[in-house]
């Protein structure tokens, strides 16, 4: 933050009157919402709080219908855990000898979802861990995964899988695994990735959480991610190396799975608690009495990942675009609806979701206990982090290919010379890595978006520059440069987007195609 008066000062400066006009109201709220004094707004803290009411006193300004369970408020129970390194460990085992994967250095175990446990499990290699069966994809089969250590890269995919199918198996790996019995999923991490090592390191002690459902435990599955630079450990003895698995994961081409040559030795200690933090809702009522009873839910985090470990004087997570800017949009959007003449037909759900950056958790919890009726809800649109570092020229689209929501996107962004394209880096798992797939894995069609790039343009080269330098990191905060043009035209064109959407005449649906789209109940 001591560097947030001269960048500011030279960052005004250099914008045009038009995006001063614009940009004022969307930035005096991401200042609001990613302040020092709100801490890095952790899931459940007091600052986390107050940037739920100021949400919920936006909300109220508009004229927003209360939709939560406590007014404006929906409060979600968590359980809470952090790695207790003193009694936790890691080793890899091979003719009699026991070597250890230091935590933090080496390698880190998960959290979320974790129990405490002691395993000693064989490596088996299952390549990108996928399973797809419409296309035919299937990384475990064949292998032999009761009480084994599961072994996959994280970094590259496979030659012609579209990236939302990619996300979506990814996903649903753990259950698999926990189906068959294996006691260990073994992630070896994407080594250009969007978070270096040492960042994403650091955070290994930060609390995790799951939703404290009442349900029974599920069956331990230990969770490891292992650094890169330490992965070739893996597979000594095996007649593989990693660095030949990695280029051909590179290409895309299929990876050689089967047993290796060691066993993985874990022990996992934790340190558990409880705590409740909150989604804010509110409903701006259609105009049409034949649609308002139908909702589109818009949706933007309100979390980030609170206080942590100082890099040069510094230690809050500030999370100024993640998501600070998506919630900032949200009570932009929130205000030009509530304003028109006429508003759009169908009712517009305004959501601010807590606990995104733990899994989605907060999202999770709305769609599974929806405050209007489930049948109610025919769409979600979310932003986060859309990144106003480079003009709208591209608008991304995650989720496009999957339902006729597209055509609503592009209907919207026509008029304003905005070219609606795909995720261009379908290896990052966008699909599934933010609010909107809470709502896709209940059946409703859904999409987020972004400023979009080309593939290796200097507008992508700008993007992977700040996730390698601001994402999930203390510089993610006021004293950073934007693009206020931008931001003020990614509101405009989201407001339509939403209007668009909600008025539409026909109820979204999936495409044929999408692998999403619900499967007819069986006789």
């Amino acid at each position: 933050m001591r560097r947030l008066l001269p960048a500011l000062a030279a960052l005004s400066l250099a914008l045009p009157v038009r995006a001063h006009a614009q940009a004022d109201a969307w930035w005096a709220h991401v200042q609001r919402l990613a302040d020092d004094s709100m801490r890095g707004r952790e899931t459940g803290s007091r600052e986390h709080r107050q940037a739920a009411e100021y949400v919920a006193a936006a909300f109220r300004r508009a004229g927003l219908r209360p939709a939560g369970t406590d007014g404006y408020f929906q409060p979600v129970p968590f359980l809470v855990r952090r790695i207790d390194e003193r009694r936790s460990s890691l080793a890899l085992a091979r003719g009699g000898t026991s070597r250890p994967l230091p935590l933090g250095e080496a390698a880190t175990i998960g959290a979320r979802g974790a129990r405490e446990t002691t395993i000693d499990a064989p490596l088996v290699f299952a390549g990108y861990g996928l399973v797809i069966p419409e296309l035919g994809i299937d990384d475990l089969r064949g292998l032999d995964l009761a009480g084994k250590a599961v072994v996959v890269l994280a970094g590259g995919v496979p030659r012609g899988v579209p990236g939302p199918a990619i996300a979506n198996a990814r996903s649903g790996l753990g259950a698999r695994l926990r189906a068959a019995g294996a006691a260990a999923l073994v992630t070896v991490a994407n080594p250009r990735g969007d978070v270096p090592w040492a960042r994403a390191s650091a955070a290994r002690l930060n609390p995790q959480m799951e939703l404290d459902e009442g349900r029974s435990p599920e069956a331990p599955l230990v969770g490891v991610t292992v650094n890169p630079a330490h992965a070739e450990r893996l597979f000594e003895g095996s007649g593989r190396r990693y660095a030949d698995l990695q280029a051909l994961a590179d290409s895309g081409a299929a990876l050689p799975g089967g047993p290796l040559a060691a066993s993985l030795q874990a022990t996992v200690g934790l340190v558990e608690a409880r705590v409740t933090s909150d989604n804010v809702a509110g409903v701006l009522v259609g105009a049409d009495p034949a649609l308002r009873a139908e909702h589109v839910v818009v949706t933007a985090h309100i979390d980030h990942v609170g206080v942590g470990a100082p890099v040069e004087g510094d230690s809050i997570f500030n999370g100024a675009m993640d998501n600070a800017s998506g919630v900032a949009t949200m009570l932009e959007t929130v205000a030009t609806l509530a304003a028109r003449t006429p508003r759009p037909r169908r009712s517009v759900l305004f959501l601010a979701v807590t606990a995104e950056e733990k899994g989605l958790l907060g999202s999770a919890w709305y769609a599974r206990h929806p405050t209007v009726p489930a049948a109610s809800v025919v769409a979600d649109l979310n932003t986060d982090m859309f990144l106003p570092i480079n003009p709208l020229r591209r608008l991304l689209v995650n989720g496009l290919e999957e339902s006729d929501l597209a055509e609503d996107v592009r209907r919207a962004a026509a008029p304003r010379g905005v070219e609606v394209i795909t995720d261009p880096e379908p290896e990052r798992n966008a699909f599934i890595r933010s609010d909107q797939y809470s709502f896709i894995r209940e059946g409703i069609p859904a999409l987020s978006f972004k400023v979009g790039f080309v593939r290796g343009s200097p507008e992508h080269d700008r993007v992977l520059r700040w996730r390698q330098e601001r994402y999930h990191g203390v510089r993610d905060d006021l004293a950073q440069p934007i693009d206020r043009q931008a931001a003020a035209d990614f509101n405009a064109l989201y407001a339509d987007i939403i209007g668009q959407v909600a008025s539409r005449p026909t109820r979204p649906a999936w495409f044929p195609t999408s692998l999403f789209r619900p499967k007819p109940a069986t006789p």
